[in-house]
């Protein structure tokens, strides 16, 4: 059963899964919370003299692509003509933006005392999720940099007559935007950026360092970041969006008397919780991809803040980014797509380019310009506005590049595993200077001393399996990609953004979704939807009892985690790929699966037991939305296109089920693809049905055609 987050029995579920210093720190938040509901807030400090030096070098302008800087002007007329899509909902009211109104429901959000607030409640507030997303004011993000890439003063003007609005209706403590902390967090950063972006038009002056508003906003935003830090179990992507929204404000708006101990204190809160959310093999704790962008987007703009600022970085937080770049460049499919694993909700940490950029060959490119491409990272030839922007801010590396890393230096098989025992080739208290990036085909990066301490290894060549995360990919002839998961439930207690989705598979061909992770969809306000994109149902796995593999306590809270292992991984071979694991999710029931990839035949086979007492059985194969199906006697005909050719594979089901076929279905959900936040479509799901008896398993065979 599912409880509604904000119930009394979520409460109590929430409290059972946190710890005595956890319980003591938020006691701690709810007394301050009080005592300053009864104060008004205190004035911002006098600042006399401030300055914004923290300005883009000469010259990173022009070096943004004219077809990035085209997208990126497409995208701001629409906004300039009050047109813009948040998660799925047009809005053609951003010419003038009610800030607490959402168009989704029709509702707005109550005033008063923020943390009086209901924000989780749909039906007094609205979607919460439709009123923070403009208010992140990445959309202004976008407008300044049109200014910066044009000169046209129109879009400086319409992003001053924003903010102004903004502080106007939502001041210090007052109103749904001051509930959470990562968005005071990324809000903080999208100013920053803005006040650069506008630098060189005559009123950015005035709409910042001048405007006592501007630094009362500022001020209190980070007064609340320091006042009220996720904590604990919820010390996931949030608390890295609230270091580096502090760090940056405290960076390039330095001008309060706390700005260097909230300097210091973000930058070890940064290094902290970024090495917290990362396995040493550099993928994202949480087990969601889409956060693992967001994070590795967050840490690279904080890193460029400051070095802009001349602060010096920990080693250790270079190290994560540059694993966590290595890690996505490793996992990507031929056509730079990720995993679709755990939740996503479109969030990211700095935009500045046009629709049509491509998120990941962005991140990537970034990624060569600061850390430097390894001779297996796939090809990226998009452009974006944002890398050479933040490649003009972060610090180039310096010294000799060495000869690349041997084979083995990488795991037990040649290239294959990364960084076996979870840590990188570093030797403790390594200086913090600028020394990661490497030029292209560089195995390994030094610092510029000569080598006084080891040096960090980069994989000699592609992982494909990450053992600490328990991913494994297995690759093979015509874009055949399959993403396998034997990793853990999620991160920390609650695991906030996970599935039940254990030994589930993705499986793609040339970039296609064929065998599909449905996604996400939503979080609040649709509790019926919100289970089915999380269940174990909704994922390419076998269910047992109609049952959950872990147990939900609310839409963000899991109350037992199954616990999966992975047996055994062999990718050395030419002609054959496997993967096997099991999870203990169903108590006296165990679920092995074993995933085996054909070269010479193009196949995929899945072979599913239960070794335990008869239980009845669900396997679901979700059909990626743009593959149609014809099933037959056990049997699915797969087709679709893909660059104007026909496709089609073969799906063989197991004859110990009864299999039918699910489209579109709401009662309940079944049948269903979320191609984004807020966003979803109907989609072929197979659904076999029957009983385990403990001896014979369950085989599967995707065969693709030539």
């Amino acid at each position: 059963m599912t409880v509604s987050s904000g119930s009394p029995g979520w409460y109590l579920r929430r409290l059972s899964r946190m710890g005595p210093r956890e319980v003591a720190g938020r006691v701690g938040d709810t007394v301050r919370r009080r005592r300053w509901r009864s104060v008004p807030p205190p004035d911002c400090p006098a600042v006399t003299g401030a300055k914004f030096t923290a300005v883009l070098p000469a010259g990173a302008i022009a070096a943004v692509p004219p077809d990035a800087a085209k997208r990126l002007v497409a995208d701001a007329d629409r906004l300039m003509a009050g047109h813009a899509v948040f998660f799925g909902v047009e809005r053609a009211d951003l010419a003038d933006p009610d800030w607490w109104f959402d168009p989704k429901t029709g509702r707005r959000a109550p005033g008063g005392y923020a943390f009086d607030v209901p924000y989780r409640d749909e039906d007094a507030a609205g979607d919460i999720k439709q009123i923070w997303e403009p208010s992140r004011h990445q959309y202004l993000t976008v407008l300044a940099a049109a200014h910066a890439v044009t000169g046209d003063e129109r879009y400086a003007e319409r992003v001053a007559g924003h903010l102004r609005s903004w502080w106007a209706a939502n001041p210090p403590l007052r109103g749904v935007h001051w509930t959470s902390g990562i968005e005071l967090g990324i809000r903080l950063l999208s100013w920053v950026w803005i006040r650069r972006l506008l630098d060189g038009w005559p009123g950015a002056a005035g709409l910042f360092e001048d405007d006592p508003v501007a630094r009362n906003q500022i001020w209190h935003h980070q007064r609340w970041l320091a006042a009220f830090p996720s904590r604990g179990s919820s010390a996931n992507n949030h608390a890295v969006a609230e270091a580096a929204g502090q760090l940056a404000a405290a960076c390039a708006f330095g001008w309060f008397p706390e700005s260097a101990r909230l300097r210091a204190d973000a930058l070890r809160s940064l290094d902290r919780h970024l090495r917290g959310n990362t396995f040493g093999s550099g993928l994202n704790r949480e087990l969601a991809t889409e956060y693992h962008g967001l994070v590795l987007e967050l840490g690279l703009a904080a890193v460029a803040e400051a070095d802009a600022a001349g602060v010096e970085v920990p080693a250790t937080v270079r190290r994560v980014l540059l694993r966590m770049t290595d890690a996505l460049a490793a996992v990507v499919d031929d056509r730079l797509r990720p995993p679709r694993q755990g939740d996503a909700d479109d969030g990211h940490g700095l935009v500045v380019d046009g629709a049509g950029t491509d998120r990941w060959g962005s991140l990537l490119a970034t990624g060569d310009a600061v850390f430097g491409r390894l001779p297996w990272w796939p090809e990226v030839t998009g452009t974006d506005v944002r890398t050479p922007l933040l490649a003009a801010l972060i610090r180039p590396g310096t010294g000799p590049a060495p000869a690349p890393a041997p084979a083995s230096a990488a795991g037990g098989r040649p290239g294959r595993t990364a960084f076996p025992d979870g840590v990188p080739r570093a030797g403790r208290g390594a200086p913090s200077g600028r020394w990661l990036r490497r030029p292209p085909g560089a195995g390994l990066v030094q610092p510029p001393d000569g080598g006084t301490l080891p040096a960090v290894t980069r994989p000699a060549s592609r992982p494909d399996h990450f053992a600490d995360a328990g991913l494994t990919v297995l690759r093979g002839p015509g874009g055949i990609w399959c993403r396998c998961d034997g990793g853990p439930h999620g991160f920390l207690s609650i695991a906030a953004h996970a599935h039940a989705d254990a030994l589930s598979v993705e499986v793609r061909h040339d970039g296609v979704d064929v065998l599909a992770d449905p996604g996400t969809y939503c979080y609040h306000g649709q509790p019926e939807w919100r289970r089915y994109f999380r269940s174990t149902l909704g994922h390419n796995t076998l269910e047992l009892d109609g049952a959950d593999q872990s147990v939900s306590g609310g839409p963000f809270l899991w109350t037992r985690h199954a616990r999966s292992r992975v047996l055994s991984v062999d990718t050395s071979g030419a002609d054959m790929a496997r993967w096997c694991a099991e999870h203990d999710g169903y108590g006296a029931s165990v679920h092995r699966r074993e995933v085996e990839l054909t070269h010479a035949t193009r196949e995929v086979r899945i072979v599913d037991e239960v070794r335990g007492p008869r239980r009845a059985v669900r396997l679901a194969f979700h059909l990626g939305p743009s593959v149609t199906a014809d099933l037959s006697d056990g049997r699915a005909v797969l087709t679709w296109s893909r660059d104007g050719a026909d496709r089609s594979a073969v799906l063989d089901l197991p004859a110990r089920l009864d299999w039918r076929a699910h489209r579109g279905e709401s009662d309940p959900p079944l049948g269903w693809y979320s191609p984004g936040f807020g966003r979803r479509e109907p989609a072929t799901t197979l659904v076999g049905t029957g009983f385990t008896d403990g001896t014979e398993g369950f085989t599967t065979v995707l065969g693709f055609q030539d």
